[in-house]
């Protein structure tokens, strides 16, 4: 069969850089879908993204379906055949359905019944009369906003401009929102015209003449060679954040690096504050000595070539010495005030009208603070924890959180430091925001981590009091977020709270303050519930085997850090010799523990032979250093170390006697010994191969 490439491309007004990765692998995930459905067989895929533009270009698509033969499998022959021997009402719908008539029917046998069979064949069609339906692709993808343009019905993420459909030379003929596919595409907005693309091949060269790199990757490559020549040049270290790289290299077609300057006066200003002015608002880059000074300049990217580039680079210096000039107005003003006037202010602002003003929450930290010391045995730290959680939110009330509220808990240490606070209470304050996404740290002081826990676990509690939960992907709070960095902390910690204790401490403020507006037990079940989830995904991502994930948080959940070790001695031991016989082994005590309805004390006397007794002296020296022992490894080493008695007590022993006496010691026994092992892991819950 011949083959020939596709091309799809969609133009757009330009996309939020935000969106543009993401719709780029959306439409090249769909197409490919859509031809392995449609049993059309193709090569390689390329996706292009650029502000302005999504494309695909498939290699090698076959120019035909694959012709398909497959055996369907009807009702039973009984069915299928009435008492006199004729086609029932069955067998003739089933071959209707199939396209076939009686005449096609042949019996098969399956596993001693016959029933009725015919062979289909399915001739392909032509690839070119289906590619209209690329159409309904473009129409069914999903963004995070769509939008209406003009008297069009159809919402998507931005008014579509131009449509290219190419299969080889041939236009694809569908229209979307009144555009009509063609073979025209845009060059760059000011550096390029309009061309044609004669075959889907082209589509990249074609582009590059237009002053657009179509791939994103290529793209991304050029702006760090650029970014590289200029450290090489200046003798600069140029920190690149991989996030502003993406949205940069998402806002342009044709890069071009440049640098600019600002006055040095403005190096008396936090580093933070210089660096999150020109990273989260401008978009630039900072530029570091070789010491990690922050520098007086900052590298932007432009979307154009190398003209001209003192003109532009001293609009961007306009633009950001404006802002710059406003964030030092701030910071000077800020100092003006005491933090106690500061945390009055945090009377007037509610934090939700359901759990009260942030003055409120304040409080409820500080008391879980000081339960959390309590807990934790900690002497040393629990004054400056308590100050911290007291005074952690004065910053949110200043002129430079309010302008950049990506700087809360940065502003809140160098100002508590510039009022006098302890460098360790100031620096708890920032870190009591951590870990603040997915790839963040926890808090490395005891301190701070102290506080996060204390503010993430009140978050946690007074939404789930009064009902607030996350459900499916609308997490409006982030308490999602929030959940894993309490899981986070407690297993980088290995503080020996169990996260129960700490769902018990965390609802007494709702409790106490009247924010609870549920069942109590209810509420505690649904965090349990919330918190197991993120402890799964958290064991998940680091590859461990769903089966022994499941195993480990059968029962409660207890110490996090005791769960994950657990879980990665599982993983560490799975593929080791004699594992499978030690977990067949437990597994069958564990079984036959669940017939124990009546637990009664296990009595040495009422054993009828050595094997009973044997099992159960190990049993207890195997639990007293089970419970002495701290290492998980250790622990599993002790549990597995009753194999060889349990086999023994099974080949000698009917535990479901008769008696029902020895029947209840017996099974007493295995629930003792199946409780033992449980509060390790459910290991019949393990899959074995």
């Amino acid at each position: 069969m011949s083959k020939r490439d596709l091309l799809l491309e969609i133009g757009l007004e330009e996309l939020p850089a935000r969106f543009v990765t993401a719709s780029m692998k959306q439409l090249s995930d769909k197409v490919q879908k859509w031809l392995t459905e449609k049993a059309i067989e193709f090569g390689t895929v390329e996706a292009f993204s650029t502000p302005r533009r999504l494309a695909v270009l498939v290699k090698d698509v076959e120019e035909s379906q694959k012709d398909i033969e497959e055996e369907a499998k009807g009702p039973a022959k009984k069915i299928a055949l009435d008492s006199e021997g004729n086609w029932s009402k069955a067998a003739l719908g089933f071959v209707r359905g199939q396209g076939m008539t009686s005449e096609d029917i042949y019996f098969k046998e399956l596993k001693g019944v016959e029933y009725v069979h015919v062979n289909k064949f399915i001739k392909g069609q032509q690839t070119v009369q289906l590619l209209s339906e690329l159409a309904e692709i473009i129409t069914g993808m999903t963004f995070p906003k769509n939008m209406r343009w003009a008297n069009q019905e159809l919402r998507f993420v931005r008014p579509i401009k131009w449509l290219i459909a190419l299969f080889g030379n041939e236009i694809v003929p569908f229209s979307i929102a009144d555009v009509e596919t063609g073979r025209e595409t845009k060059g760059h907005r000011f550096l390029g015209n309009s061309a044609i693309i004669e075959q889907p091949e082209q589509y990249e060269d074609t582009l590059t003449e237009q002053f657009v790199m179509a791939d994103p990757d290529k793209r991304r490559q050029v702006i760090l060679d650029q970014i590289k020549e200029l450290e090489q040049e200046k003798g600069w270290i140029i920190p690149v954040d991989e996030d502003l790289l993406e949205e940069v290299n998402n806002l342009v077609e044709y890069p071009t690096v440049l640098f600019g300057h600002f006055e040095e006066e403005f190096l008396e200003l936090p580093a933070e504050v210089l660096i999150t002015s020109m990273k989260e608002h401008q978009r630039y880059f900072p530029v570091k000595d070789q010491e990690g000074n922050l520098l007086a300049y900052f590298v932007t990217v432009r979307n154009g070539d190398d003209r001209h580039l003192d003109k532009v680079s001293k609009g961007n210096e306009k633009v950001l010495r404006a802002r710059l000039s406003d964030a030092a107005f701030f910071y000077k003003e800020d100092q003006k005030k005491e933090i106690s006037d500061a945390l009055k202010k945090l009377d007037s602002i509610v934090y939700h009208e359901e759990i009260g003003t942030l003055a409120e929450k304040t409080a409820r930290v500080t008391e879980v603070t000081g339960a959390l010391a309590d807990a934790l045995n900690l002497k040393a730290e629990k004054e400056m924890a308590l100050r911290t959680a007291a005074i952690a939110k004065f910053d949110l009330v200043s002129n430079m959180v309010y302008e950049f509220p990506e700087l809360q808990g940065y502003m809140g240490e160098k100002y508590a430091l510039l009022k006098g606070e302890a460098k360790e209470v100031a620096a708890a304050i920032n870190e009591h925001y951590m870990p603040r996404h997915a790839d963040d740290a926890v808090p490395p002081s005891v301190i701070g981590a102290v506080v996060s826990l204390a503010e993430k676990i009140d978050t946690l509690s007074s939404f789930f009091a009064i009902g607030v939960i996350p459900t499916g992907s609308q997490d409006p709070y982030a308490l999602r977020r929030q959940a894993s960095g309490v899981v986070q902390i407690l297993a980088e910690k290995k503080w020996n709270i169990s996260l129960e204790e700490l769902i018990v401490l965390g609802l007494k403020g709702p409790e106490s303050k009247g924010i609870l507006k549920r069942d109590l037990e209810e509420v505690k079940a649904d965090m349990f519930t919330f918190f197991k989830a993120r402890v799964k995904h958290m064991l998940q991502e680091q590859q461990i085997r769903y089966d022994l994930i499941d195993a480990v948080l059968f029962n409660e959940i207890g110490y996090i850090h005791s769960i994950v070790e657990r879980a990665h001695v599982l993983d560490a031991k799975k593929e080791e010799a004699g594992f499978k016989e030690s977990l067949e082994a437990l597994s069958r005590v564990m079984n036959i523990a669940v017939k124990c309805d009546n637990q009664v004390t296990v009595d040495p006397a009422a054993f009828e032979n050595d094997q009973e007794n044997a099992l159960y002296v190990k049993y207890q020296k195997v639990a007293m250093r089970y419970m002495e022992s701290k290492d998980e490894n250790e622990r599993f080493e002790e549990l597995v170390s009753l194999q060889s008695e349990i086999e023994s007590y099974f080949e000698n022993t009917m535990v479901m006697a008769e008696d029902e006496a020895i029947r209840n010691n017996r099974l007493s026994l295995m629930k003792e010994i199946s409780d033992l092992v449980a509060g390790f892991a459910a290991m019949n819950k393990i899959i074995l191969t």
